[in-house]
């Protein structure tokens, strides 16, 4: 349900000086693969970002100057406070300060998965939530004003959740396991109208085969012209590509390019039939990075890897252009930044292909966290460090810096609960 709570008196923090540098940094709806650095982000993290008490963080949207987190958590809480908040899965902080939105407090009663800023003072939530006031289950668009639905939005998702969401123009592009939204049938994948929900009939790619057993897209993201995706499927629109494939949204009824790769065709360990997880765009769009679970294979299988691919490449035979293994931990999230390609997981190391849960020659220790230059795809020198626990679930790139969002409590050797943020010198 979407209801307001009521939170005890809060503590209030003092800002410390980079706060105020923060503030006067354009703070435009922001997702990770549109925002480019001049360089690499600080090693340090800042001291302002709120604390994620219990749980994990799974997503990220910047709307003006305020970050909205996503996940699977019940309280959180300010940084230098000793008070803690209740949140059912969803907060808003400043980004400049930290300081937690005492207005914006829905109630979910299941975790929230994605993320998207949305116009208006909006953001679009998606996940395993059944939504109240006729938003309907698993994908709203609510207000950080209070929390509340915004009028006439109307999507609700049937038989799945939704892993993903990008907004694109007019459109909101939805991935997930369902297999329709309102009374349209669509399966894992559709594009809804960003104003009212209503699917889009001109955008039907169909995913299709499901290896495991399911049909889910796990990753989407957008520049230009292209939606890149990932997934269980095997297929889109019929025409074969295992686990990943590119849409060519440029056009006026949106069809599957020509993009296609057989580099995650192979299997990885059994329990993992479908591996591939994050992805991003570089911000000028012409490559994107995706990276995987499934357990050390060897250097001839991208299992446990980041691996660049070419956006406007042409044929069956696209070959990454480079591959960075963890020799035998997973990767779940990526940020593309222009100056670097952040990684997070569990990883122990990059620049590992001869590991297999070892440190292989030239291996290097990147615990939890790491970055890897754009063009060699070998690992920079940048090495914060964190727990690594399940790992790094949430990048967001912002032109002040980079958000992270995990299941841990230190970062950079520092306590930062869940949420942290690297900034740039």
């Amino acid at each position: 349900m979407f209801a307001r709570k009521s939170t005890r008196k809060l503590t209030a923090i003092a800002a410390p000086l980079l706060a105020g540098a923060l503030a006067v940094l354009p703070c435009a709806p922001a997702s990770a693969g549109d925002v480019s650095h001049p360089h690499v982000v600080s090693a340090d993290p800042v001291g302002t970002t709120p604390h994620v008490l219990d749980g994990i963080v799974n997503a990220f949207a910047l709307v003006g100057g305020t970050v909205v987190v996503g996940g699977a958590f019940s309280e959180v809480r300010e940084a230098g406070s000793s008070t803690s908040i209740e949140r059912s899965g969803l907060f808003a902080f400043d980004l400049a300060t930290g300081k937690v939105d005492r207005r914006f407090a829905p109630e979910l009663d299941g975790p929230v998965n994605a993320l998207a800023a949305g116009p208006g003072g909006s953001v679009y939530v998606g996940g395993a939530f059944i939504g109240a006031r006729g938003t309907g289950r698993g994908l709203a668009r609510l207000s950080l004003a209070d929390g509340s639905p915004v009028p006439g939005f109307s999507a609700p998702v049937r038989g799945g959740d939704v892993s993903s969401l990008v907004l694109h123009g007019g459109g909101l592009y939805v991935g997930g396991d369902f297999t329709g939204i309102g009374r349209t049938g669509r399966s894992a994948l559709a594009r809804v109208d960003a104003g009212t929900g209503a699917v889009d009939p001109a955008f039907t790619v169909t995913p299709g085969g499901g290896r495991g057993g399911t049909l889910k897209v796990y990753a989407m993201a957008a520049t230009r012209d292209r939606l890149a995706l990932d997934g269980s499927f095997t297929t889109l629109d019929g025409r074969r590509r295992p686990q990943v494939g590119l849409i060519d949204i440029g056009a006026s009824r949106p069809s599957v390019t020509d993009w296609h790769t057989e580099a995650y065709a192979a299997d990885c360990k059994d329990v993992f039939p479908s591996y591939v997880r994050g992805l991003d765009f570089s911000p000028d769009g012409q490559y994107f990075v995706i990276v995987t679970t499934g357990g050390a294979k060897g250097a001839r299988k991208l299992c446990d890897s980041a691996a660049r691919f070419e956006t406007y490449s042409h044929g069956d035979a696209i070959k990454p252009t480079w591959v960075n293994f963890t020799g035998g931990d997973s990767l779940y999230s990526v940020a593309v930044t222009g100056a670097a390609v952040y990684v997070g997981g569990h990883q122990r190391w990059l620049n590992n292909p001869r590991g297999s849960d070892s440190a292989g020659p030239g291996a290097v220790s990147r615990p939890g966290i790491g970055a890897i230059h754009p063009t060699t795809g070998r690992a920079l020198t940048w090495n914060p460090t964190r727990d690594r626990g399940i790992g790094v679930k949430a990048f967001l790139a912002h032109k002040g810096g980079l958000l992270v969002g995990s299941d841990t409590t230190h970062l950079g050797h520092e306590y930062h609960a869940r949420v942290g943020m690297f900034p740039l010198p």
